[in-house]
């Protein structure tokens, strides 16, 4: 079998420019994948979990009969699939320890005329080397601050732009990082911990990273530790903008999310708010006044980054004030200044 070696490096270079698929259930690929793969699954998650219980309660051979007539008759659409999804034919693949999905995967499709290569080691480990960098690797964090609806990811996609290195950890986990602040599902704590690998290892090393200041809980996934330690250490530079532009700001960006779900959150958030806040707070949005709204949020939220701000040592914090919300010229004055 055709595979390489399990070096990050020699991995990214070897599977550049091929279709990356995942042969594991579509449950496995769920729970975590690599960035980037696509689920191209040799069994369902039923097929998975009758062969593995085949496998403890009869033995490999019964298990692997079973197997091949879970396979046999989805071989041509196999085949059909890769040609539709890799039309230069070139793939790349594995499973959970680069064993006999992988391997039966890549015999078929070479059969077919494709290029295939194996992960030697399958996702396990690449799970282990991601693993492995997250809780050991150092960088140099440019953390990127500021009070709710300070425009904070706006300012990080603008440095990006102009050529600096950025991570987006609340676009990594689907979430704004405040209640009101789910994108669409969020992925499991596996899959964040993956894609904040990916990007972290695509960075170029000891060029300096900008990083916005977040809770080490985004949502329902969490910043590993490691990580999470060099983010509170590292310097912050704390961007302003006068309070009526960003409750502005915020009113725009949450105005596409329904009133319903908006008014849900606020009664979540009554212990936190208070009754009378809430109640303020739906009445407003009953009369679409979405503004005065997230004035109310707001008590709650300055409040709460204020106090995290006070764990910060005032040492490492430089502040910026601006008169007008340009995310542009936000972003080069800190060039220029930092």
């Amino acid at each position: 079998m055709q595979s390489t070696s399990f070096l990050a490096p020699d991995w990214l270079k070897a599977f550049s420019g091929r279709v990356l698929l995942d042969v594991r259930s579509p449950a496995e690929y769920a729970q975590g994948h690599i960035p980037g793969a696509l689920s191209f699954p040799l069994f369902s998650n039923e097929e998975r979990a009758a062969v593995g219980t085949a496998y403890k309660q009869e033995g490999p051979e019964p298990a692997f009969l079973l197997g091949l007539d879970f396979v046999g008759p989805k071989m041509a659409g196999f085949v059909r699939s890769a040609q539709a999804l890799a039309p230069e034919r070139r793939i790349a693949m594995y499973c959970w320890r680069g064993g006999q999905r992988s391997g039966s995967m890549a015999w078929l499709l070479r059969q077919g005329g494709f290029d295939v290569l194996t992960l030697q080691g399958g996702y396990k480990a690449w799970r282990n080397v991601a693993l492995e960098q997250l809780h050991s690797r150092q960088f140099i964090f440019k953390v990127l601050g500021g009070l709710t609806g300070s425009g904070k990811t706006p300012v990080l996609h603008a440095l990006a732009a102009l050529g600096e290195q950025a991570i987006d950890l609340e676009g990594l986990a689907h979430h704004k990082g405040s209640a009101f602040g789910q994108v669409g599902p969020q992925p499991s704590v596996e899959q964040f911990e993956n894609n904040l690998f990916s990007a972290l290892d695509h960075l170029e090393p000891g060029k300096p990273v900008w990083i916005e200041d977040e809770s080490r809980s985004i949502g329902r996934v969490y910043i590993p530790d490691h990580i999470w330690n060099q983010i509170r250490d590292a310097s912050l530079y704390e961007i302003h903008i006068p309070h009526e532009t960003r409750v502005q700001h915020i009113a725009e960006e949450y105005g596409q999310i329904p009133t319903d779900t908006l008014s849900e959150t606020f009664t979540r958030l009554q212990k936190k708010l208070g009754g009378q806040h809430v109640k303020t707070a739906l009445e407003a949005l009953a009369v679409g006044d979405l503004p005065r709204a997230v004035e109310v949020a707001l008590v709650y939220y300055d409040k709460t980054y204020r106090h995290l701000m006070e764990l910060r040592d005032e040492k490492k914090i430089q502040r910026f004030y601006f008169e007008d919300f340009d995310p542009v010229k936000m972003a080069q004055t800190l060039l220029q200044k930092v």
